[in-house]
């Protein structure tokens, strides 16, 4: 083999051994952002090496929401443990920024959201350095900005790590930019960079984090809906909804989206399919042991507000009671993470239904204030125009007329800053990109058309080059064509005349054997027949004396006797030879072997016990029970069993009349099954042969036996019929001691 033709195949796969070792990591990584913070946990716990130890906490740490409380205390306990191991294994490449971590998280928990805020902020600065995506951590520092009530600042922080991002990457912490950044808008009311930071986020995320993925379709869902684009939250809504399914999500994530599917259904008044996603929504928040009171007290008051739009505001309070319990323990804001958390604005609705419109002219004021006090642009001119239709629909103009003057304020400015038409900019922006690639993908499918025609032109130059080349050659190897040809011809003419040497050869030699065979008992024939003749030309002469005549006639009997006798013998050798001749023209059958065996052994018993009567021969069988069905010619295969045992026991009892001392003859027959095939061995305890008998066995016409017991054909025919059933058989003997004849069959 050439050594290029060699090294081709070789350098694939080194190729491909080497793509699936780079992308490892890259999948490894892509897989643990998706993993799920409670299956990281447990494995931890069931891990004893402090190498995979270390491994899981710091995944652990990058997936973990320090948003919710006992996640924090948790975060800070992890904390502790990697420092604690990294001391021993010396893991990681530095530990600056876990400890900036660690400090974060300890003043976080003593509410010190300053001193808390600078260390996260320190903790990410490090992390950036040592080139670690912390998309979660990121996130989890608005919270702290909201607690410092300084939407600037976070606002400033965000803006200025998602340039650098966006230049030097990672994407993850660019997409965690977006996030933080489309909340911002949202609560100053800048619906249109609210969303586009959203789905800016949707399209980082969906190659890495499907949780957050499927979060930011549902924030966007949420958000137009706020804005009052129902078409387009419905669909976002129903999005992350799928993707939800699709993915397999569960807790917090799908409460998020049951939460805003049923939000929506209320403000498009479609309350059965509203009470369904609320169901859903409350059982889900359940069924969350470490957030269960914050989202259960979510999911009552939507329940609420379904039983007040159904005019059964009765049965709404204890909700709103219980509601209102898990908000003031908890101290709950007016925003969270599922959106808005409407408690004294359902308070407000509730009394209203009831005609008790004091504490709902109180709970409307409160609600406005918390949403003024929070910066919350996007509540406040809701809350205000629900001020403008309470005050005028129960008879207080003046109020009324100062709530409208501040809403139009307020609206105007966020009309300026968002524009009319409740499309996102960034919807514009996906369609211009797409048209964009769409037009690059044209200009590079032209160009890759251009390439194809100048190497078909290329290939076409060559081909003709090489039709030249080819045809030069066709015309040199048809001339050696022939010549092979003419050269084979000759050869078969010279084989099929040595194959027809060889048949007359084996035709010959078998002729002479038979000749040789034959001339023997006919000599014999003549002899005696000479010698009758003699005899009866002298009974022509009276020799009158009756003695000497009752000899003539006994020796006539003798004669005619070995004349019969010879006969048979040459008709026996006759028979043998057609049987030989055909041999293997039977059709094969799927036969028990062991019954076969049976068979034979007792009609070859049967014979010897008739020709020699005074001997007593045992016989021995173990013939294996798992013997599958052989496919063999059974009056063949019978004819081979027949003669072995036909000469086992000939052996024994050709040994047991030479008058040995405490000699008992014996034959056995065992059956087996080996890989494959199945054997018969066939064993006597008899005189045994000699070597020089032992390689001869199996030739046409050699007998051990006295001239008149044999033919020499017997052995040699069993050889043949095993052969063309695909077996082999073979011989062991000693001699005085025995010979063992062993069958080995195909058992396909």
């Amino acid at each position: 083999m050439a050594p290029g033709r060699f090294l081709l195949p070789v350098m694939k796969w080194i190729i491909i051994l080497l793509l699936l070792v780079l992308s490892r990591p890259l999948l490894a990584q892509k897989q643990y952002w998706n993993a799920d913070y409670d299956s990281l946990y447990y494995t931890l716990k069931q891990q004893s090496a402090d190498t995979a130890r270390v491994r899981t906490l710091v995944h652990l740490l990058r997936v973990t929401e320090l948003s919710e409380p006992t996640r924090r205390v948790q975060a800070t306990e992890l904390v502790a443990e990697l420092l604690r191991l990294n001391a021993r294994t010396r893991q990681l490449p530095t530990e600056a920024p876990y400890q900036e971590l660690q400090a974060g998280l300890r003043l976080w928990q003593q509410e010190q959201y300053t001193g808390a805020l600078a260390a996260m902020q320190q903790a990410i600065e490090l992390f950036d350095e040592a080139g670690q995506p912390v998309p979660a951590l990121l996130i989890d520092l608005a919270p702290i900005y909201n607690k410092l009530r300084d939407s600037d600042r976070r606002f400033a922080y965000f803006s200025r790590k998602l340039q650098q991002y966006r230049v030097h990457g990672p994407r993850e912490n660019e997409a965690a930019c977006y996030v933080v950044l489309g909340g911002t808008y949202r609560h100053r009311g800048d619906y249109n960079q609210a969303i586009s930071h959203y789905l800016h986020a949707a399209d980082l995320l969906r190659h890495f984090n499907r949780r957050l993925f499927s979060n930011e379709l549902m924030v966007a869902g949420s958000t137009y809906a706020e804005w009052g684009n129902t078409r387009k939250a419905l669909y976002y809504l129903q999005q992350a909804s799928i993707w939800n399914d699709k993915s397999k999500i569960a807790g917090l994530q799908r409460f998020y989206s049951e939460h805003a599917v049923a939000n929506l259904y209320l403000q498009l008044q479609n309350l059965p399919a509203a009470a369904r996603f609320i169901d859903k929504a409350l059982q889900t928040a359940r069924a969350d042991s470490l957030n269960s009171g914050i989202y259960t007290a979510y999911a009552l008051i939507l329940q609420s507000q379904l039983l007040i739009a159904r005019q059964q505001p009765a049965a709404a309070l204890p909700l709103l009671r219980r509601a209102q319990q898990l908000s003031d323990s908890l101290q709950m804001d007016i925003t969270g993470r599922p959106g808005e958390f409407a408690l004294d604005a359902t308070w407000a609705r509730y009394y209203t239904a009831l005609g008790n419109y004091p504490p709902a002219e109180k709970h409307w004021q409160k609600a406005y204030a918390l949403a003024t006090a929070a910066n919350f642009q996007m509540l406040r001119p809701k809350y205000l125009r629900e001020l403008v239709r309470f005050e005028a629909a129960h008879g207080t103009p003046a109020k009324a007329q100062q709530y409208s003057l501040a809403y139009l304020a307020l609206q105007d400015t966020l009309n300026k800053m968002q524009g009319g038409n409740l499309l996102a900019q960034y919807e514009g922006e996906r369609i211009e990109q797409k048209q964009n690639e769409q037009i690059a993908r044209l200009r590079q499918e032209k160009e890759l058309q251009a390439l194809r025609l100048r190497q078909r032109n290329q290939l076409l130059a060559v081909a003709l080059l090489a039709l030249v080349l080819i045809s030069g050659l066709g015309v040199m190897v048809y001339r050696q064509l022939q010549t092979n040809r003419r050269t084979l011809a000759q050869l078969r003419q010279t084989q099929n005349q040595l194959v027809q040497s060889e048949k007359w050869a084996f035709v010959g030699e078998v002729s002479a054997g038979i000749a040789h065979e034959l001339q023997n008992p006919l000599n014999f024939m003549k002899r005696f027949a000479e010698v009758s003749t003699s005899l009866v030309d002298n009974m022509d002469h009276k020799t009158g004396t009756p003695a000497l005549e009752q000899e003539i006639l006994l020796g006539l009997r003798q004669n005619l006797q070995e004349i019969s006798q010879h006969g048979i013998r040459a008709s026996a050798i006759i028979k043998d030879m057609l049987e030989h001749a055909r041999t293997g023209t039977g059709q094969r059958i799927t036969t028990d072997l062991n019954a076969l065996v049976l068979e034979y052994l007792q009609l070859a018993r049967q014979s010897q016990e008739f020709r020699e009567s005074a001997a007593v021969v045992g016989v021995e069988t173990s013939l294996s029970p798992d013997l599958p069905p052989v496919p063999v010619v059974p009056p063949d295969m019978g004819r081979v069993l027949l003669n072995l045992f036909t000469n086992a026991f000939y052996a024994v009892t050709q040994r047991q009349q030479s008058g040995e001392p405490n000699y008992e003859p014996m034959v056995r027959v065992d059956s087996s099954l080996v890989p494959g095939a199945v054997q018969v061995r066939v064993h006597d305890n008899g005189t045994g042969m000699p070597e020089e008998v032992r390689n001869k066995v199996f030739e046409a016409f050699f007998t051990t036996k006295p001239l008149g017991e044999g033919t020499g054909l017997g052995l040699s025919l069993s050889h043949d019929i095993v052969k063309g059933h695909g077996g082999t058989i073979s011989v062991a003997s000693e001699e005085g001691r025995g010979t063992q004849f062993t069958i080995t069959l195909p058992t396909k």
